[in-house]
């Protein structure tokens, strides 16, 4: 069922499921589970990534997902594992929208909510003369504390809300082609599955490669890039931060960029797709989920 055909605005969509928040947590699962993908929710012995994702979002509770899921906060723990070479230059942090002074600004950044997953509270800019105020305060308003989410994804749960600056990472040497988002599948601290977006906002594309840059042939909810994209320089540095910063969970999507030859943080996703994407072939689904360990947490 292709529900976003059917209630096509984004508002109306969250305005349900704000109205649902009432259902518990495993029958509404199992509901958009079965929604969103055509299946029913295995929870007692999960194969599937994405079955094993909503299990990850009902029992794995750990403390430290708040920390990670939190844009800003995020930073300080890529500074614990040592790895603070490869935050990206923070300009501003605002407590609300309301406090921004958009004059103090650069002329090209990129600025997003904290407490918000998914990329629908970020506004890159790469010309502050052209930047509509009114749609970007509109956009960057957010929750005082994000309550239980139609997806139920609980890292996010209770987050208090706040907006960061940061650099507008540019791909100096081929400004047309925009920078590369290499997002690494990582279990139990190892690194086992790149997925690679490239062509954002001009028609965005996704292509997934094992650890070697075998291109493992997978389709996900964005077209394959129909180009061959060479193995980055970086990849074995990228590897090596992608394993340090997942190292303290069961399963992790750690986002890198490679822009100019340096490697940049982006950020944790615990949840990626929130569990409800389509893998063509099926076998992947299968493929991701198989060495996802179903861990709950004791502290």
């Amino acid at each position: 069922m292709d529900y976003k055909k059917i209630i096509r605005s984004p508002a109306a969509r969250q305005r349900i499921l704000g109205l649902l928040r009432f259902v518990p947590d495993v029958p509404m699962l199992k509901l958009q589970y079965r929604i969103k993908t055509g299946r029913s929710l295995e929870l007692k012995k999960p194969r599937r990534f994405t079955e094993k994702l909503q299990w990850y979002k009902l029992y794995y509770h750990n403390p430290l997902l708040h920390l990670c899921a939190d844009k800003y906060a995020v930073r300080t723990y890529v500074e614990r594992k040592g790895l603070g070479e490869l935050l990206v230059r923070l300009y501003a942090r605002y407590d609300n929208v309301d406090q921004v002074d958009w004059r103090d600004l650069p002329q090209r950044f990129v600025i997003k909510t904290t407490n918000g997953g998914g990329g629908l509270n970020v506004i890159v800019c790469p010309d502050k003369a052209a930047l509509n105020l009114d749609e970007a305060q509109e956009k960057l308003r957010c929750e005082k504390s994000k309550p239980r989410d139609g997806g139920r994804e609980w890292a996010y749960y209770g987050l208090e809300p706040g907006i960061i600056v940061e650099e507008l990472l540019e791909n100096k040497e081929d400004p047309e082609a925009g920078i590369h988002d290499y997002k690494f599948f990582c279990y139990d601290g190892k690194p086992q599955f790149i997925v690679v977006d490239t062509d954002r906002y001009t028609g965005h594309k996704r292509n997934f490669y094992d650890t070697e840059w075998n291109d493992l042939h997978i389709v996900s909810d964005c077209p394959p890039c129909s180009r061959e994209l060479p193995r980055p320089d970086t990849l074995a540095e990228m590897l090596h931060a992608a394993a340090v910063l997942s190292e303290d969970f069961p399963f992790v999507r750690v986002d890198l960029y490679s822009v100019n030859g340096k490697v940049y943080f982006g950020e944790l996703t615990f949840y990626p797709w929130s569990g409800y994407v389509q893998f063509q072939p099926d076998e992947a689904d299968y493929l991701l989920g198989k060495d996802f360990p179903l861990k709950s947490f004791e502290g």
